[in-house]
């Protein structure tokens, strides 16, 4: 007898009437009408089946500290991270495992099982470090946090962070970070991006940089990561997150960096909510997007995820961990409105972040983790466009979150009872 049963559930890749089997924490069987039975049956009603939400690029250290101490007046990236520098201080490692821990919270209710947050490293007491260290461990049940070592002030910039981003790595992050535009110079942020690389390669781990956030054209720290990223063979484990540069870039130039970035291996992460919110600050009209060339990446073979990054943090006021709100700021600021490209969002947040992480076992397949999310909706774009409620989140095959199905009720002569905004 199976632990757990999904019945006529539609798949992402639009296979429809699909039975799921799970026992043990792991898919063993999908395929229609499966001939078995189970402790727990779920009648998915032709409803979506995914695997869960990933989110390759957050701020977990930052998170739910809106207001603290004051509001980013100008809305600003530069005085986000000068209001960052003045809450530093004032940080306790119960006050960042808290809210971490609630943010985690919100994640699973989103069916967000997966997560990348980078944490600030230039801060010789390492608190955020060390509270984040703590709270990967609290959530691992039900979670996957991985760890970027990002020295938020320029890793040569500020003094001593090239130390504290080591001392990060040996208590246990994941991944190597960095901020080579914000470096004093061009060439100390080159610099910076040589040094980085080369300490991952020593190391063995991933590889993921702030990389050109800015609307400065000339800002092209992304074609040295991906020089790097070839020399030492780091292919497959490294991104260049932001790359908001690329936005303001010529389209000669961009026509050479693409195939440089597609044969070193380095994917793109782009953060559509944040990305519109803090580019384009210094124009007039017309006002740049900002967000980097998201179709024109995906068409030169290069894998794009979509980050959160902030949510009501010094840079950002808003956001809840829906990663569906994430993929439809995406599907708009790139104008990626036919049937392929607006699947590619949803993919976006599922399936090529999960890729860039690494992660095992992700996926619907014999052999896969039970980690699923049923959807209110029929297929990835619909989703996208209702931001489907989450009906039922499973981690390992067990039911880990539930919210009701969203309806509202009609009291019109002669229309039906109710909508759900499914046609």
């Amino acid at each position: 007898m199976l632990d757990l049963l999904i019945r006529h559930c539609t798949l992402p890749d639009g296979r429809t009437d699909q039975d799921v089997g799970i026992q043990n924490g792991r898919i063993i069987a999908v395929q229609p009408a499966l001939a078995s039975q189970a402790a727990t049956e779920v009648d998915a009603q032709g409803q979506l089946l995914t695997p869960p939400f990933v989110d390759a690029h957050f701020h977990m250290d930052s998170t739910l500290s809106y207001g603290q101490p004051r509001v980013n007046a100008s809305g600003t990236l530069l005085e986000g991270i000068a209001l960052w520098g003045e809450l530093k201080p004032l940080l306790t490692q119960q006050a960042l495992v808290e809210r971490a821990l609630a943010y985690c919270d919100w994640a699973v209710a989103r069916g967000l099982l997966a997560i990348r947050s980078h944490v600030d490293v230039c801060d010789p007491r390492l608190l955020a470090v060390e509270a984040l260290l703590h709270v990967r461990e609290r959530v691992k049940p039900y979670l996957d946090l991985q760890l970027v070592a990002f020295p938020q002030d320029g890793v040569l910039r500020s003094p001593g962070a090239l130390d504290t981003l080591r001392r990060a790595l040996d208590m246990g992050v994941d991944v190597v970070g960095g901020i080579p535009h914000f470096e004093r110079t061009a060439e100390q942020g080159a610099e910076s991006v040589r040094l980085l690389c080369e300490l991952a390669a020593e190391r063995g781990l991933r590889v993921d940089l702030h990389c050109d956030e800015t609307d400065d054209p000339l800002s092209r720290h992304i074609e040295t990561l991906a020089f790097h990223a070839q020399r030492l063979g780091l292919q497959g484990r490294v991104a260049g997150s932001h790359l908001t540069s690329m936005h303001s870039m010529d389209n000669y130039y961009v026509s050479k960096l693409l195939p440089l970035m597609r044969e070193a291996g380095v994917a793109a992460i782009a953060n559509p909510l944040i990305n519109i919110t803090l580019q384009g600050r210094h124009d007039t009209y017309p006002k740049r997007r900002g967000m980097t060339r998201v179709p024109e990446l995906l068409a030169a073979g290069i894998p794009v995820a979509f980050g959160h990054d902030c949510v009501m943090d010094p840079w950002y006021g808003l956001g809840s961990g829906d990663m569906l709100e994430v993929a439809h700021m995406g599907l708009h600021v790139a104008q990626m409105t036919s049937q392929t490209a607006m699947r590619q969002c949803f993919d976006a947040v599922t399936a090529t972040p999960a890729a860039i992480l690494g992660l095992d076992g992700y996926g619907i397949a014999p052999g896969c983790r039970a980690d699923l999310v049923l959807l209110q909706a029929r297929d990835p774009v619909e989703a996208i466009r209702l931001r489907a409620t989450r009906l039922m989140v499973w981690r390992a095959g067990q039911l880990v979150a539930q919210t009701p199905p969203a309806t509202a009720t009609l009291r019109l002569p002669g229309r039906p009872a109710g909508v759900s905004f499914q046609p």
